[in-house]
């Protein structure tokens, strides 16, 4: 990772602007934090090294110097994040990433400074293709977190705390690596600045005990893999009795015969040569039964019908996308004596006109043997 190229890292081209340099950085950050990545010492060090990469490249300056002498060039200038590193900048992109709103979307990270835990929560929620399409009314099991009552959320026993000899109580630790300098959360106390004198025995040191749930959930039509939903009040509880939100996001199964994308559905027709040579209506399924496709005479391979309407309801707007019917003609892997003598009279009866290779050709034919005479 470490002599990855600080744009191959960011995933941007050398010609990015700060604009899409900042957003490909959130994209990525948000990936790899630590926090979605508990104990992968690889995510760890890739989001340290995104966030070097960041801190460089935003900095016109350093961004100049980079480009033309690369990392080297900075170490003699005494450049990287030493001295010129924005902690609000990097907030500002955290808030950005956790931050927001309500129902589809946005999330917030909410936690009080005396606890061990956000109040909001994500989950992963399976869907089958059909659920997702139509909608559908689910009963989830979860598991939310409880402040433990023994030690009052501080995870020590008697909820006896003493200043952490690590950070000296400051809740971070500053790291170097190479001509790097940057404050990260200290390790010891997680952050906290202070640490237990003796472990709880009733939460094991944890601070909060899980509490089973199961709520039922209302999935509306139309929603794919990624799309997030918040069920409000039902996150982790605070101290005070507060609840969080708990997240949802959903991950959709594919079906055998329908490939969605978006709000239009695809769908492969199998149509023998005989069909798409003389035309006939076919029956086909569609997401509400079936419906009829009429073959026009000559239907190409991959050629393809479009049914408006007839696709899947965006989720926000509840207006429907199309249904996509595409061609494969099939031809027979092999023939019977009686079947071949049917075909080549066939093509007989069409006389030139069945064979367009001769006249698309003749000119060439001429061509190439005039290259060769003397």
């Amino acid at each position: 990772m470490l002599d990855l190229d600080y744009y191959e890292v960011l995933e941007v081209s050398r010609s990015c602007s700060a604009s899409e340099l900042k957003k490909s950085y959130r994209k990525l950050a948000m990936k790899y934090h630590p926090d979605r990545n508990p104990d992968d010492k690889e995510a760890e060090e890739t989001f340290k090294y995104l966030s070097e990469a960041y801190e460089v490249l935003k900095d016109t300056e350093k961004r100049a110097i980079y480009d033309q002498y690369g990392k080297d060039g900075l170490e003699r200038r005494g450049g990287g994040f030493g001295g010129g590193q924005n902690m609000d900048d990097i907030m500002d992109i955290f808030n950005s990433m956790f931050g927001g709103g309500g129902g589809f979307g946005g999330r917030q990270q909410r936690r009080r400074p005396d606890q061990k835990y956000n109040l909001d929560f994500e989950i992963t929620l399976p869907l089958k293709f059909n659920e997702a399409i139509f909608g559908v009314e689910k009963k989830i099991d979860i598991k939310y977190k409880v402040s433990c009552d023994d030690c009052n959320g501080t995870g020590a026993e008697g909820g006896k705390l003493e200043s952490c000899d690590y950070c000296n109580g400051q809740g971070q630790v500053v790291m170097k690596q190479g001509f790097m300098s940057f404050a990260q959360p200290c390790p010891k106390c997680q952050g906290e600045g202070q640490k237990a004198t003796s472990s709880c025995g009733s939460c094991s040191a944890r601070g909060y005990h899980e509490e089973p749930e199961t709520i039922t959930i209302s999935i509306p039509a139309g929603v794919d893999s990624g799309n997030r939903l918040r069920a409000q009040g039902h996150g982790n509880k605070s101290k005070q009795g507060q609840r969080g939100d708990l997240y949802i996001t959903f991950d959709v199964a594919d079906d055998e015969n329908f490939i969605r994308e978006g709000s239009d559905i695809y769908i492969e027709v199998p149509v023998f040569f005989t069909q798409a040579v003389l035309g006939e209506t076919i029956t086909i399924p569609s997401l509400d039964g079936e419906i009829e496709l009429d073959l026009k005479i000559g239907t190409k391979d991959k050629e393809q019908f479009v049914f408006e309407d007839e696709g899947v309801a965006d989720v926000h707007s509840g207006r429907k996308g199309r249904l996509i019917a595409q061609v494969k003609v099939i031809y027979p892997k092999k023939l019977k004596d009686e079947q071949k003598e049917l075909l080549e009279k066939l093509q007989e009866s069409f006389g030139v006109e069945s064979r367009p290779h001769t006249n698309s050709f003749e000119d060439a034919f001429k061509r190439v043997k005039g290259w060769f005479k003397k």
